[in-house]
């Protein structure tokens, strides 16, 4: 038996462990993973598994419990089961089964989050320090969160310190940084990533990594007693003594030479002797189970980095592909690699030359596809310049850090910005995986995929812009799509505003995150097709929706997503809800959304006929309330209620009906009559009739006189005058008698009325565009005797206006 201690997401240790793996030649494989996954280990090495991807644990009875395995083609694991599945070795998981974890974190109420249960630090490297390159160790399993060494979470650390009463002192955050600290390393990323990342002789590489580890593990409990009764210990505990009889059964069926791949951490704990299986029993007897469901789905090199929130991710997934694929091209190159070990003809000063030298080209490809001039001059000089930086810092190869220092020096002439777009595109990478047809998957992510297939919708990690047609069939049915997974919580695309006023017009922002496949697999218990399970769950939402506006808007979005079946449901809930609502506010909220519905009739080819009913009820009820819910108003009340009015005044409008225009003219008339109005509302219903020419200006005038009589208080007249005005100021530039009225008004006021009144009537001016306030400053500064003159029949010059009419009728073509 042989351990091998790795870190995750590590080139160096990935092919370290392959040239292991193939001297030790081992005759079955146990792999730190989730053993609920085994019957997937011989889809992982389909050739048409393309990493990133993710092994994703799932209870199907609450789908709120699951975990996720990221796997890269540099994680050591990925290649330990490649190995193992092309050299005809039996592999196999060996961590303790999530249908334990998690029937065992859904009864202490704890959910799981997006990321694996492995923990950075179970690779070897507890540390949160992810930003560096030798993070690629770092998985985020639970792994590696070792009961007393989870180094990367000072939260467990204190939790750990407040309820452990015979531990006095906190772990330590990173126990590696003793060993970096002994090595004269001030970081132990650095130290993890020169002494094991880019070691070139990997030979008894991991036995020296078990006995350092081994001696700081002892060192550590010895300081930091595990404790059983804590639940962060007591699953440590458990998920190493699953192990452990893991491979006491291998034993017992006759296999030899195990090869043992595990975070590093672990590795003391596998060691022989072993605890007694008495006591290994007693730790796992009784555990409660819950039933689970393992499929793979594709995953991305962001989701892999750290400021994804992977507790375990790595800066640089797109910079360890790189390298993984770099090392392997140049060493074949070269005829390097002969069954996994390197060739003796394999001159390692080409081999780090050609890495550094692809990776700047690529850099500097990047620079002129956004027009950044980048010479092939320039390459090399920033080559020569990174490999100088690492010779200088002692370094066997340029790492990432002597990478970008070079290309801001010389491709970027110095200049950080160009450096997140490397960082974006290259150093993290938009790479996303792909998982064969063949994968086990549920009806509706089979339907969903023959969509994307049929539709020519490929997903991706990073964000595109789809422009549709809604004329064209194929853009409409796409359209469809986005609206279906919008309605199941699969924000595949978000809706993005277009140019122009059409309305075949519709924008898409696409982009693919993993966790996606999770909630097609929480939406197919609706349905098996993405349309029936739309529908499915719409009804659903219909049942459960208590207020008024949500169900118009989930009208709104059934009926752009054209799902028939869910549309004379929802109709019949919001009629019902509509007889019974008293909230007048409601019913205004509830109109826009269904007018809109109504819109759209045309381009989607939905009948709107079955939103008119509703839509006429509203504006019926509106009509009859709207007085009663105007009456005896506060300011902010007030406030409130003319957004209201504004907003029902443009929806009847738009649906151009001349008998609710005809009745929202009489409710308008009424309140713009009545005494006991808010100024405010008694206004703006002027305003709008006055816009609708159903009244005349002199009418329009005269209401606006007696609102700013002396009768009135200043404030409501102040109020008034805003609701009249709000919006534009246009009406009084070319209207004299307004404003003349106004004029009057403002000039009679007492010095204390105006300095009352005038923060009011400022923030009413102060809305108008600046061109129509300097308008109107120009037309006060020329003085109240200067205002235009009317014309008449006595002061008309007839003889001047007859010498135009030949040039007039001459441009109108008229003899």
């Amino acid at each position: 038996m042989k351990i091998f201690g790795i870190r995750h997401h590590g080139p160096g240790s990935a092919r370290s462990l392959v040239q292991a793996l193939n001297t030790y030649q081992p005759d079955i494989l146990l792999v730190e993973g989730p053993p609920d996954a085994n019957d997937l280990i011989p889809l992982l090495a389909n050739r048409a598994m393309q990493p990133p991807i993710a092994v994703l644990i799932y209870a199907p009875d609450q789908l709120d419990q699951a975990a996720y395995y990221p796997f890269a083609i540099f994680s050591p694991e990925w290649q330990a089961i490649q190995y193992g599945t092309q050299a005809n070795v039996p592999v196999s998981f060996m961590d303790l089964p999530q249908t334990h974890q998690m029937a065992l974190r859904a009864k202490e109420d704890i959910p799981v989050g997006w990321v694996d249960d492995r923990k950075p630090n179970d690779t070897d490297q507890p540390s949160e320090n992810t930003d560096q390159a030798s993070n690629d160790t770092d998985q985020s399993s639970e792994d590696t969160d070792q009961a007393s060494n989870d180094t990367d979470q000072s939260s467990e650390d204190t939790d750990r310190a407040s309820n452990d009463t015979d531990q006095t002192q906190s772990l330590p955050l990173d126990p590696l940084a003793w060993l970096a600290e002994a090595a004269g390393y001030t970081d132990s990323e650095r130290w993890w990533e020169h002494m094991v990342e880019q070691r070139q002789d990997s030979a008894e590489l991991f036995e020296a990594i078990l006995e350092a580890i081994t001696t700081l593990r002892q060192e550590v409990e010895t300081t930091h007693p595990p404790n059983l009764d804590h639940p962060k210990d007591l699953r440590e505990a458990r998920r190493e003594a699953f192990m452990r009889r893991t491979i006491r059964q291998a034993k017992k069926e006759g296999f030899e030479r195990i090869a043992i791949v595990c975070g590093a951490w672990h590795g003391p704990a596998l060691c022989e002797p072993f605890p007694t299986q008495k006591h290994d029993n007693a730790l796992l007897k009784g555990l409660p189970k819950l039933k689970v469901k393992a499929t793979c789905i594709p995953w991305t090199y962001g989701r892999l980095s750290n400021s994804s929130g992977y507790g375990a991710g790595i800066e640089s997934p797109g910079w360890y592909d790189h390298l993984w694929h770099s090392t392997s091209v140049s060493l074949l190159s070269k005829g390097g690699l002969r069954g996994g070990k390197p060739a003796p003809n394999t001159n390692q000063t080409d081999k780090v030359s050609y890495t550094s030298i692809r990776w700047m080209t690529r850099v500097a490809r990047l620079l002129r596809k956004e027009d950044i001039d980048a010479s092939s001059a320039s390459v090399i000089e920033a080559v020569r310049l990174a490999e100088t930086l690492a010779a200088l810092r002692d370094a066997t190869m340029p790492g990432l850090e002597e990478m970008n220092e070079a290309a801001q020096t010389v491709l970027c002439f110095g200049d950080s910005a160009p450096m997140q777009l490397i960082y974006n595109q290259l150093i993290v990478s938009d790479r996303i995986g792909q998982v064969p047809p063949d994968m086990p998957l549920i009806p509706l992510q089979q339907d969903l995929q023959r969509l994307q297939k049929r539709l020519r919708l490929k997903p991706a990690a990073n964000e595109a812009l789809l422009t549709l047609d809604l004329r064209k069939p194929n853009d409409l049915e796409r359209s469809h799509l986005f609206h279906r997974l919008g309605l199941l919580k699969i924000n595949w695309g978000i809706p993005q505003k277009t140019s122009g006023k059409g309305t075949f017009k519709e924008a898409w922002e696409l982009r693919w995150h993993p966790e996606l496949s999770l909630a097609v697999i929480e939406a197919g218990r609706w349905g098996n097709t993405v349309e029936t399970a739309a529908a499915a769950y719409t009804i659903h939402q219909s049942d459960t929706a208590k207020e008024l506006p949500t169900l118009t808007q989930l009208l709104d979005r059934v009926l752009l997503a054209t799902l028939p079946g869910a549309i004379a449901h929802l109709l019949k809930r919001l009629q019902a809800v509509a007889v019974v609502a008293n909230d007048i506010t409601h019913l205004i909220n509830a109109l826009p959304s269904l007018v809109n519905c109504i819109r759209y009739r045309d381009v989607r080819q939905t009948d709107a006929a079955v939103v008119t009913q509703v839509v006429d009820g509203l504006i019926t009820r509106i009509c009859i309330g709207l007085p009663g819910a105007c009456a005896s108003l506060d300011d902010d009340a007030a406030v409130t209620m003319l957004k209201a009015i504004d907003q029902t005044h443009s929806a009847i409008r738009l649906l151009q009906n001349d008998q609710h225009e005809q009745s929202w003219a009489t409710v308008l008339q009424q309140l713009c009559d009545s005494d006991r109005l808010h100024g405010l509302i008694a206004g703006r219903c002027c305003r709008l009739l006055l816009d609708q020419s159903t009244i005349p200006t002199d009418d329009a005038a005269r209401r606006l006189g007696l609102a700013l009589s002396l009768a009135n208080e200043p404030t409501q007249a102040a109020a008034w005058v805003e609701g009249f005005l709000q919006g534009s100021g246009l009406l009084l530039l070319h209207d004299d008698a307004i404003w003349q009225v106004l004029d009057n008004w403002i000039t009679g006021l007492s010095p204390e009325r105006f300095t009352l009144l005038l923060p009011l009537i400022r923030r009413t001016f102060a809305s108008f565009p600046a061109p129509e306030r300097r308008q109107m400053g120009e037309r006060v500064r020329q003085g109240r005797s200067k205002t235009q003159i009317s014309l008449t029949a006595e002061n008309f010059d007839w003889e001047r206006a007859n010498a135009t009419l030949p040039l007039i009728a001459q441009l109108l073509g008229i003899q």
